[in-house]
């Protein structure tokens, strides 16, 4: 299987799927269940961003990882923004399990840093080089974006929470929620 299962314990990072919940741009659950994969490839970097944040005292929440095509076109229904949301017909690097969505915490206390925004903001206020953002919010979207590219991954400029592999496109293949053994998806 190309994908890796991520794990709060194993992996020493936080884990709060955002499309498992209500809590998300939908306002209704899009996985049935909560589990983190990422492809080998971007398991791998993540895993060096998790030992790279430790050392700052840190942790990487995730956000989102994995994201089966049936979820991207439940998103793309639901926001048509190529700008956000990439169309499911060329497809999304996190349905290729070569994109995840992260953020940090404090690893002592567990308190959420300050992005400026929320995750999914769609507004220009999520970029990484806004600065309408408190200069606070600022240092710590450069804070995680050096951490991640220092491990390996590029950015997207209108997300500063979404890191992928280079280049996906081409190199990894779109995924069903049929690859995995226990979907995310709800089945019929």
């Amino acid at each position: 299987m190309p994908l890796a299962e991520l794990t709060a314990d194993r992996d020493g990072c936080a884990i709060d799927l955002v499309y498992a919940t209500a809590n998300n741009l939908t306002g209704r659950p899009i996985y049935q269940r909560a589990a983190c994969y990422l492809h080998a490839d971007a398991a791998a970097l993540l895993r060096r961003a998790i030992v790279l944040a430790a050392a700052q005292g840190l942790r990487i929440k995730i956000l989102d990882a994995f994201r089966p095509a049936e979820a991207q076109w439940l998103l793309w229904s639901h926001l048509p923004d190529p700008a956000y949301i990439a169309d499911p017909r060329r497809g999304s690097a996190h349905s290729m399990g070569a994109a995840v969505d992260v953020t940090l915490i404090d690893a002592a206390s567990g308190a959420a840093l300050d992005f400026g925004t929320g995750f999914d903001d769609m507004r220009p206020a999520s970029w990484h080089a806004d600065t309408s953002i408190p200069v606070a919010a600022q240092r710590n979207r450069a804070l995680l974006l050096g951490l991640m590219t220092a491990a390996g991954f590029d950015f997207y400029r209108q997300e500063w929470w979404h890191y992928q592999l280079f280049r996906p496109h081409g190199r990894y293949p779109l995924l069903s929620d049929s690859v995995l053994q226990r979907g995310l998806m709800r089945r019929p």
